[in-house]
């Protein structure tokens, strides 16, 4: 069976415009083409399947046919069901890559296009927030001995692992892509901070400036949204759970309060913490009226819909991924992407340079797992500095940027205590 035959997509007739984007992203990526390159040479997944959860989008889609030149037999699903773009899909099909997606499916099909993605038997998979990784363990643990290991993508997802092995219960090895350097200092900080605003900009058509915005967690994610905030010229809240943080954030310029003051003043709120009920019944009762809630937290449970419409009388949509939802006293708030992804659902996702790197990451960490999985065992592992420095060290030569090395007489300083 081909893969437009097992496939499950919108429609093939999209391909064209999907190719397109894949070619635009193709030509910003100049680390992962560097490393496409390296595997069309060694072809490390040869004769292997890798099932892949990722926000299917342009940037996704080119990781994919990376992995493929790599030899692998790739399937595909999204991570999300209003990040999916059908014409990546439909491009991807053409491509010779199995996919279960398609944009705004029901909560039945999305959770059966991931049930289909482990169903193919994969060896090797890329997850993102966890989900497939959640499958194999649960409901279609018989398919987990043939996994050699994967990646994950997201904080989110990385917690989910951790409790796995903390309960005992991980069956393979997990690299923890997230928690490397070229992850989280470049994708969540820079490319999280301009696409969530890409995002809210897009979709509102309205000024920031001036106007007051509640950023809800001060991980790096959160870091990335108040500082584009901030360069939007508006006045920047954040809210916290961790001292250090919040710390943090007051030393970088921001007001720093409870989610039960700052929801009073809020004009704009986005929630970045990967936790649920972040803003719930009690903060709705005192917020501004034309209040916008946005959040960029892999699930939709961190801004709490159930309580809002229980408060609300009437609930309309009011403009392409923006319901308005009315209540009782007249007040009305304004819930961007259904309370998912903004930044994905509401936008592209963030820039391809940026993505360069983290799915250069992705592609080098599978590849990693791949040839060590026996050795690593069932555990989460960070990705091994010397790839992650690598990473950084293509992304330096693709900007034509050079910088020192250390001479022998300074690496002898520094790993001696006797020098001074």
């Amino acid at each position: 069976m081909n893969a437009l035959q097992q496939s499950i997509i919108a429609d093939i007739k999209l391909a064209p415009e999907g190719h397109l984007k894949i070619d635009w992203v193709k030509a910003h990526m100049p680390v992962l083409n560097r490393i496409r390159e390296q595997f069309e040479q060694e072809q490390p997944f040869k004769g292997l399947r890798v099932a892949i959860s990722l926000h299917l989008e342009a940037k996704t889609a080119y990781l994919a046919k990376v992995v493929k030149a790599g030899g692998a037999d790739v399937v595909i699903t999204g991570s999300n069901p209003l990040s999916t773009q059908d014409d990546i899909c439909a491009a991807l099909v053409e491509d010779g890559i199995t996919v279960f997606a398609k944009y705004n499916p029901t909560p039945e099909e999305y959770k059966q296009f991931l049930v289909h993605t482990v169903e193919t038997e994969p060896d090797l998979i890329i997850d993102d927030g966890g989900d497939l990784v959640t499958i194999l363990h649960s409901e279609r643990r018989d398919l987990l001995k043939k996994v050699r290991g994967g990646a994950e993508e997201t904080t989110t997802g990385i917690l989910r692992l951790k409790a796995l092995e903390k309960e005992g219960a991980l069956q393979f090895p997990m690299v923890a892509v997230n928690d490397a350097q070229c992850k989280f200092l470049f994708d969540n900080r820079y490319g999280t901070g301009q696409s969530v605003w890409d995002g809210i900009n897009r979709t509102t058509n309205l000024v920031v400036a001036g106007k007051t915005v509640v950023v809800c967690g001060y991980g790096w994610c959160g870091k990335g949204v108040a500082m584009r905030a901030k360069g939007l010229a508006a006045n920047v809240i954040v809210t916290e759970v961790d001292a250090i943080k919040a710390v943090e954030a007051y030393m970088d310029g921001f007001a720093v309060m409870p989610m039960s003051e700052a929801a009073k003043v809020g004009d704009y709120f986005v929630t970045v913490t990967g936790n649920r009920d972040v803003i719930t019944g009690e903060h709705y009762k005192v917020m501004k009226d034309g209040a916008i809630l946005s959040n960029a937290g892999h699930f939709d449970i961190e801004v709490n819909k159930p309580d809002l419409e229980a408060l609300s009388k009437s609930i309309r949509t009011v403009r392409r991924n923006i319901e308005e939802y009315q209540l009782h006293d007249g007040r009305k708030f304004y819930i961007l992407a259904e309370g998912r992804l903004v930044n994905l659902a509401a936008g592209d996702g963030h820039p391809a340079e940026i993505m360069d790197m983290t799915f250069a990451l992705q592609a080098m960490s599978l590849k990693y797992v791949n040839e060590q999985y026996e050795a690593i065992g069932n555990t989460v592992v960070n990705v091994p500095y010397d790839l992650d420095e690598q990473v950084a060290r293509y992304k330096l030569q693709s900007l034509g940027i050079s910088i020192d090395a250390l001479s022998a007489a300074q690496k002898q300083y520094l790993e001696s205590w006797a020098e001074h």
